[in-house]
């Protein structure tokens, strides 16, 4: 298998996030891969109760974005970490949507031949009862995915 042409990796800001999108900088920069970093954002239109619920019931492992501007702003921050970290090509994106999908998406439209996600979650009693990002990115990914180790 040879190097890595495109690699898509999720942020939502956090420190843990950004540890994985400099993992996956200094990856892209060393096999000359084009990186995608991929904030994801749940529209404004979304009931500001329902946010709040999901927001309280979620805790820690909330998803923090919303609307297109925080995350616009998100996703050019980690490109900058990124860059940083090495990558030489490196395009942001927000979108729309679940974090999973949203990568998904991404992956497929960008034609990707990695994704790169933190472990957040993974090992959460949340993350095992709700659904963890690693955990369903990984389990539904059609090419490569590496988890990087950000917690702990």
């Amino acid at each position: 298998m040879g190097a890595y042409r495109t690699v898509v990796v999720g942020t939502d800001g956090s420190d843990s996030s950004l540890r994985a999108v400099a993992r996956a900088g200094a990856l892209a920069g060393a096999s000359g891969a084009t990186l995608v970093v991929v904030c994801a954002y749940l529209p404004t239109e979304q009931d500001d109760r329902e946010l709040a619920r999901a927001r309280d019931a979620l805790g820690d492992e909330a998803f923090q974005v919303t609307g297109s501007t925080p995350a616009e702003s998100t996703a050019s921050a980690a490109a900058d970490e990124a860059r940083r970290a090495g990558a030489g090509r490196v395009t942001p994106v927000a979108v729309a949507g679940s974090p999973v999908e949203a990568l998904l998406d991404v992956v497929r439209r960008e034609s990707a031949d990695l994704l790169v996600v933190g472990n957040r979650g993974l090992n959460s009693v949340k993350g095992r009862l709700l659904g963890s990002v690693p955990a369903d990115a990984t389990r539904r990914s059609e090419v490569d995915v590496l988890v990087v180790h950000t917690t702990g």
